[in-house]
């Protein structure tokens, strides 16, 4: 096979490595004794400290030929052409490998780029791929000739034509292939992409704008890709049904845009339309519903309605009226607005079981204007707005739902407006502290922060003021040995620092600061003002049934802190912190849980205190008529660290550790 003449001389090419380059030599050494394996990761580690070094690449694609990956290696040469466009010989190994790996236009391409500059090799492979692509386009163009009609000589003629760059061709065989089968919705995608390289963008826009709407995912998915990164408008929208006016979710989106942008008589009409191509689409006949009932036109939202609940069976009926909340269906002589309000908050409900959040607020906002002083509907519309991340809204639906009658819905309500109300004042202010006795040190330590953030509009950073406690009570310790320094266990320092930080989103945030630190106690090593750059990545996630929560169960929570510290030699650690367990009831509001940890720690800098891991059970408790923010835990841990040049004590220990949390926000 090819590939193996191109290792071969892949192999030649290695023998004479620059040894200039740090880190080479390990990937010859490999390749030598034929470890292949160890050489790839060897060249990839080296190409990463040089990625402009066209012959690293190079040998690293001869090297993935020899284990069988050849579009990895075809890859590597790519990236070393660019690098090198001028050397005619690896462009044709490129070549080759294209064509192998089936990039057959790609191969073309770069041939006939060859044997323009006078290379006869290039002229014969040029030839045995144009040759066949065009006795093939021939062929199926008197097809097409003989058969206007068939669909599959057109898809074939626009394949053959894309892959000789016969780009209008292609385009005009994929159109006329999609008006034959408006079904497969992936010819749209191919007639896109053509019309792209041709540069007419507007239609390649509107065409690539009915695919990414397509029920396939993958051609949905393929066609978002290629679209620019903004959203469609109302014309582009019309042109995309032009194109394919059978397309549900083209049109269902369109009808959802114009009562973003409050015009209901033009999404009426589009749910009017949307209702002829799917008539049993009872989410189009509950909003069409609802729209006519918004314009008081009850008749004619009735039968709407009804239909959404009926079936062939009274049985069946009723207890679907009984599973979404409703004691019966609107019938003449009812009220209208009793009716509006169950029938808004059945659909509601159906909505957000399904997961349809921005439908459950627009059918919330019409039983809220039905019935103003519902509040189990504020409170539905408060977590809505919640699950969109429109916290501004969410907070203003929590506190009026706050001042219900009902302490079930105004006690959660309350508890999520305080939980929202900081994230959207200007300023805000977050505390919190964690002392806790280890056995292992027979000490006590305490870690702290008070930050008070600024809020700058919409602004995705935050910049903030920060106050750090990080400490223990023994200070120093006597040295393990005679002639060796004295150890300490904590920074003892209060940290003064600016920083900035991004919101949290799913979970993640971002933050960098710059102080000074402040010893409390004097330190032979090192001075007690000392600058301090700090910064990091941080995510937490919490699953099941958390402390507070009103059910009870299995939970499991991870916190994972990736951390740079300027004072540790400008080490990066990585914490990883992973419980799992049970919660249990509460009783005369005593709250517990039980669980396992399981924790790591690694450090850049290979030193023995941050490379350890850590095991065992814990309890955390919270007793009746104590702050809700006060959190006691009590765990028993072992422990071991994965380095131990320089550890003064023993690879493995045990540790009793217990403490209170204690955080509040302002």
């Amino acid at each position: 096979m090819r590939w193996l003449v191109l290792w071969a001389a892949g192999v030649l090419t290695a023998q004479t490595p620059d040894s200039n380059f740090e880190g080479r030599s390990d990937a010859y050494e490999a390749l030598n004794r034929r470890d292949y394996d160890a050489a790839i990761a060897a060249f990839q580690s080296a190409i990463a400290k040089e990625p402009r070094h066209a012959g690293l690449r190079k040998d690293l694609a001869y090297t993935l030929l020899k284990t069988g990956e050849t579009e990895a290696a075809r890859d590597q040469f790519a990236e070393a052409m660019a690098l090198e466009p001028g050397d005619l010989h690896l462009a044709r190994e490129y070549a080759y490998l294209c064509h192998e790996t089936r990039q057959t236009r790609m191969a073309r391409r770069v041939f006939e780029r060859l044997r323009q500059q006078g290379d006869a090799a290039a002229e014969d492979a040029y030839q045995n791929i144009d040759r066949p692509l065009a006795e093939g386009i021939a062929r199926w163009t008197r097809a097409v000739e003989l058969a206007p009609g068939n669909y599959s000589a057109h898809e074939e003629l626009a394949k053959l034509a894309e892959t000789r760059d016969e780009v209008a061709a292609a385009a005009l065989h994929y159109e006329h292939a999609w008006k034959l089968r408006p079904d497969k919705r992936s010819l749209l995608l191919d007639r896109g992409r053509m019309l792209r390289e041709l540069g007419r963008e507007q239609e390649a826009f509107v065409t690539l704008l009915a695919a990414s709407r397509a029920a396939e995912p993958r051609t949905a998915e393929l066609a978002r890709e290629l679209l620019p990164d903004r959203y469609p408008y109302v014309y582009e929208f019309r042109q995309a049904l032009e194109l394919d006016p059978g397309s549900v979710e083209l049109r269902r989106e369109l009808a959802y845009l114009h009562l973003e942008m409050k015009r209901p008589e033009l999404a009426e009409a589009e749910f009017e339309q949307l209702l002829k191509l799917t008539p049993k689409d009872r989410l189009s006949l509950a909003q069409l519903g609802f729209l006519k009932l918004s314009r008081k036109d009850y008749e004619a939202a009735k039968p709407l309605l009804d239909r959404v609940l009926e079936t062939d069976d009274d049985e069946i009926a009723d207890r679907v009226r009984e599973a979404l909340g409703l004691p019966r269906t609107l019938r003449r002589g009812d009220t209208p607005r009793r009716d509006v309000t169950e029938e808004a908050r059945a659909m509601a409900a159906k909505s957000l079981e399904k997961g349809y959040i921005p439908d459950a607020v627009k059918y919330l906002r019409i039983a809220h204007e039905s019935d103003p002083v519902d509040f189990d509907v504020m409170m539905k519309l408060g977590w809505a707005y919640n699950v969109l991340k429109q916290d501004e809204e969410a907070a203003k639906w929590f506190r009026l739902a706050g001042r219900s009658p009902d302490p079930e819905i105004a006690r959660p309500a309350s508890r999520a407006y305080q939980g929202l109300r900081p994230g959207q004042s200007r300023f805000r202010t977050t505390a919190w502290v964690f002392p806790f006795f280890s056995s292992r040190w027979h000490n006590v330590f305490a870690y702290g922060q008070v930050k008070t953030e600024f809020r700058l509009g919409k602004l995705p950073l935050r910049p903030y003021l920060s106050v750090r406690l990080i400490g223990d009570t023994r200070g120093e310790l006597a040295p393990v040995a005679a002639g060796l320094p004295a150890q300490y266990l904590s920074e003892s320092s209060f940290i003064f620092a600016i920083g900035v930080a991004t919101p949290v989103r799913r979970g993640f945030f971002a933050w960098a600061e710059a102080g000074q630190a402040m010893r409390y106690i004097q330190r032979d090593d090192v001075g007690r003002f000392v600058p301090d750059y700090r910064g990091g990545v941080s995510y937490a996630k919490g699953i099941g049934n958390m402390m507070g929560s009103e059910s009870r169960g299995w939970f499991a929570e991870t916190n994972e802190d990736l951390v740079y510290v300027s004072r540790f030699q400008h080490d990066v650690l990585l914490y990883s912190q992973n419980r799992g367990g049970y919660t249990l009831p509460s009783a005369g509001g005593f709250d517990s849980q039980v669980f396992l940890h399981a924790n790591a720690t690694v450090d850049l800098k290979q030193q023995y205190w941050g490379n350890l891991v850590e095991a065992g059970p814990g309890i955390r408790f919270r007793f009746p008529g104590t702050l809700r923010p006060v959190l006691f835990s009590a765990s028993l841990l072992r422990g071991a660290f994965l380095k131990n040049i320089g550890n003064p004590g023993r690879p493995n220990y045990w540790d009793a550790r217990v403490g209170l949390w204690y955080a509040f926000t302002r």
